[in-house]
C-alpha cells in the first residue's frame, strides 16, 4: 500500500487534522502545540458562560485535543500519514511498539488487517448452487401420429406433449480453515426420464506458496471417487495443472482418469494451452485464447477417440450497455454444431443469458441461464431432433420477443427504481453529513465572533489585512473576471472564518479540502468548490480566488484592483 493510494482512498468526508489545525503535513512539533493553543483559546469551554456556548465550545474542543494527540504523538501520526484514521481505529495498534519506522508501522497494519481478514473468512461459507430443468419439447415442431386407438387415452388430444425429462441440482459450501487452507463440500443429485443418481464429495486445498496450490477429493455417490488437483506456475509465462482421478464402481469395476495442461501467456492478451488426456476418453487438445476489452476469441483442436473436432469461438463484451454475444462453431467426426446467443446483466447481482445450439446429430435446442448473486438456474429446452428451419426460427425469435417484453415492462422501471432509491439514499447520507457539518460549523463562528472583532480591531489600526467578503462553495466565474455568481445554498458565507485566521496581517491557509476549516463546511458535496476573498490592505481593495484544495497566501500585489 503506497502513500499515492491511501492518498487518493482519503475522502473530503474523513478528518483531515492538518487542515482543520490548518498546518503543513511537514509541520513540527512546534507548529502543532502554536496551533493547539491558538484553537484552544477560542474553544476552551471555560472561557465561555453562557451553556449553550459551553457545549458548543466543549464538542469543538474536544475535536481539537483529538486531532492534537493524534500529531503530537510520532507513533500515531506515522499511523495516520500512512493510512489516515481507518489506521487509528484498527485493532491491536495498542500492542505495537512505538518505535517503529513508518514503513515497519504500514506493514503492521497490513499484518493486522490480514488476520481481521482471517477472522472473517472462518465466518464465510461461500454458498453456490444451481437448478437445471431439461425439457422436451420437440413434439411442438415434429409431432408424429400413433397407430393406438385413440379411446385408449380418453379420446386424444390435439395439443403438443411438453415434458420435463430431467433436473438436477447441485450446492457447493466453503469453509475457510486458514488464508492457506480452504475446505469444501458439494452435493448433486439429477434425475433423467424416471432414473436419478447422486453424488456427495468433500475436497481440502492448500496454498503451497504464491505459485503453487494442491487439492484433494474424495466423493460417494455411485461408487466411489478419489481425485488429486494441483496448479504450478512454472515461469513467468508457463503454468501447468494437473488432474488425476480414480472412480471404484458398485460393480467391482474401476475407472481411472489423467489430465494435465501446460499454459503459456503469448503475449499481454493471448495464452495458448495444450491438453492431454489419458483414459476414456482420451487425446490432445491444443488452444489459443485472446482477451481484450471488448472480445474474446479462442480456436481448439482436438484430436482423441473416440472423437477429433476443430472449436472456434467470439466473445463480443460490450461494457457500456452490460451485454455479451456469443457465437461458437464446433465440427469434427461427430458432425457439427452451432451456438450463439447473448448476456445480459439485468441488476447488480443478476445476470440472464439465452443461447441456441443447432446441428446434426443434435438438432435444435435453447438454454435459458439466470443467475443471481451465488445461485444459478437454468432451462435446457431441446425443440428438435431435427436441425429444420421452424424450431431455429421460433428458438431465436420468441426468445427475443420475450427478452424485449420484460425488459421494457419489468426489468426497466426496477432498475429506474433501484436507482432512484439509491439516489435518495445518497442524497439523504449527504444531506445529514452536510447538516452535522453545518450545526458544528455555525457553532465555531459563533465562538469566533470576538475573537474576530479584537482582529479587525487590531488590523484597522495598523491598516493591515482585513477580510470584507469570503465565499466558498461552487462558485461560477463569469467571464469579466471581477463578477462571479453563486449556486444558491451551494456558497456559504467564511468572512468570519477567514478573519479568524489572520496573523501579523498575514492569512496563510495549506494545501487540502478547504471544507475542514474551523467555521467551514462542504455545501455541495461531489462538487468542484473553490473559495473566493475580497479584502483591504494598506486601505486597497483586492480580491482573488483558489480551488478547493489549493494553497492560500495573501495579501499579495497581484490581487489589488485597479480604483
Amino acid at each position: 500500500m503506497s502513500e499515492d493510494d491511501i492518498e487518493e482512498s482519503r475522502t473530503d468526508s474523513e478528518e483531515n487534522y492538518y487542515v482543520f489545525l490548518n498546518i503543513p503535513q511537514n509541520a513540527s512539533q512546534e507548529d502543532v502545540n502554536s496551533a493547539y493553543r491558538r484553537l484552544s483559546r477560542l474553544y476552551h469551554p471555560d472561557k465561555h458562560v453562557d451553556p449553550d456556548r459551553k457545549q458548543e465550545a466543549d464538542a469543538l474542543f474536544n475535536k481539537t485535543k483529538v486531532a492534537y494527540e493524534v500529531l503530537s504523538d510520532p507513533h500515531r501520526r506515522a499511523i495516520y500519514d500512512s493510512l489516515g484514521v481507518a489506521g487509528l481505529r484498527t485493532e491491536g495498534w495498542e500492542v505495537v511498539k512505538r518505535t517503529r519506522t513508518p514503513q515497519e508501522i504500514r506493514d503492521e497494519y497490513e499484518q493486522l488487517a490480514r488476520e481481521r481478514e482471517e477472522r472473517r473468512l472462518l465466518q464465510r461459507t461461500n454458498p453456490k448452487g444451481s437448478v437445471t430443468i431439461f425439457i422436451n419439447a420437440t413434439d411442438l415442431f415434429c409431432s408424429y401420429d400413433d397407430d393406438l386407438d385413440e379411446d385408449e387415452f380418453g379420446g386424444g388430444s390435439s395439443l403438443p406433449h411438453v415434458e420435463v425429462s430431467g433436473m438436477a441440482f447441485t450446492q457447493s459450501i466453503e469453509a475457510p480453515l486458514t488464508l492457506k487452507d480452504t475446505a469444501s463440500m458439494s452435493g448433486n443429485l439429477s434425475t433423467s426420464n424416471g432414473t436419478g443418481q447422486g453424488q456427495v464429495s468433500c475436497s481440502v486445498r492448500r496454498l503451497l506458496s504464491e505459485r503453487s496450490w494442491a487439492e484433494a477429493e474424495l466423493g460417494v455417490g455411485s461408487g466411489l471417487m478419489f481425485s488429486l488437483r494441483g496448479f504450478r506456475q512454472l515461469g513467468k509465462h508457463l503454468h501447468a495443472t494437473a488432474h488425476g482421478f480414480a472412480y471404484l464402481l458398485p460393480n467391482g469395476l474401476g475407472r481411472l482418469g489423467l489430465m494435465g495442461t501446460l499454459g503459456f501467456q503469448m503475449d499481454r492478451h493471448t495464452v495458448g494451452y495444450l491438453t492431454y488426456k489419458a483414459g476414456a476418453p482420451s487425446g490432445v487438445q491444443t488452444m489459443v485464447v485472446r482477451e481484450t476489452e471488448h472480445t474474446r476469441t479462442s480456436l481448439a483442436v482436438y484430436v482423441g477417440v473416440p472423437h477429433s473436432y476443430l472449436t472456434a469461438s467470439l466473445l463480443l463484451k460490450m461494457p457500456e450497455a452490460e451485454l455479451k454475444t456469443r457465437l461458437v462453431g464446433k465440427g469434427g467426426t461427430f458432425g457439427f454444431l452451432v451456438e450463439y446467443g447473448v448476456e445480459k446483466k439485468i441488476s447488480e447481482l443478476s445476470t440472464l443469458a439465452a443461447h441456441v445450439t443447432l446441428g446434426i446429430p443434435t438438432g435444435v435446442s435453447v438454454k435459458i441461464k439466470l443467475s443471481r448473486a451465488s445461485q444459478t438456474y437454468t432451462a435446457n429446452v431441446r425443440l428438435s431432433d431435427e436441425l429444420t428451419v421452424s424450431p431455429v426460427f421460433y428458438g431465436t425469435v420468441v426468445p427475443l420477443l420475450t427478452w424485449a417484453a420484460i425488459s421494457r415492462l419489468v426489468i426497466a422501471p426496477y432498475v429506474r427504481q433501484q436507482e432512484r432509491q439509491e439516489a435518495d439514499k445518497r442524497r439523504q447520507s449527504n444531506r445529514e453529513r452536510t447538516a452535522a457539518r453545518r450545526r458544528e460549523a455555525e457553532s465555531a463562528v459563533n465562538l469566533m465572533r470576538e475573537t474576530v472583532a479584537r482582529n479587525r480591531q487590531a488590523e484597522e489600526l495598523r491598516r493591515g489585512l482585513i477580510i470584507t467578503a469570503a465565499w466558498y462553495g461552487r462558485i461560477v466565474h463569469a467571464s469579466s473576471g471581477d463578477q462571479s455568481e453563486s449556486a444558491g445554498d451551494e456558497v456559504i458565507d467564511v468572512t468570519i472564518p477567514l478573519q479568524c485566521l489572520v496573523k501579523d496581517s498575514k492569512l496563510i491557509l495549506q494545501e487540502g479540502s478547504k471544507s475542514h476549516l474551523p467555521g467551514f463546511y462542504d455545501p455541495a458535496p461531489d462538487v468542484e468548490k473553490s473559495l473566493q476573498v475580497e479584502y483591504f490592505f494598506h486601505g486597497a481593495r483586492h480580491q482573488t480566488s483558489a480551488a478547493d484544495r489549493d494553497a492560500l497566501r495573501i495579501p499579495k500585489s497581484s490581487h489589488r484592483m485597479e480604483s
